[in-house]
């Protein structure tokens, strides 16, 4: 069925090549899009008094590559070794 593949690449490919299903995706990606959008308006509030938010945005950014990369990999690298310790069994 055409339509599916179509379905499945917008739908269901990223989720899944990022473990995770489409609503935690769904929430994930909500979670970091609205916490992007809480960085830029403090930095733009920043940008008219330069004495507010000194930090906040680049704290916001490290918080989310943290979030994204970081824990991402950790994901990753754990779910490898459960895998090489199930091969040793």
């Amino acid at each position: 069925m055409p339509g599916m593949t179509t379905w499945n690449r917008l739908f269901k490919d990223h989720p899944a090549s990022v473990d995770e299903t489409y609503g935690q995706h769904f929430w994930a990606a909500m979670g970091f899009g609205l916490r992007m959008i809480w960085g830029g308006l403090v930095c733009m509030v920043h940008a008219i008094v330069p004495g507010a938010f000194c930090t906040k945005g680049s704290d916001t950014i490290c918080e989310l590559h943290e979030r994204m990369v970081t824990n991402r990999r950790r994901k990753a690298e754990s779910r490898a070794l459960l895998m090489e310790t199930r091969k040793a069994a």
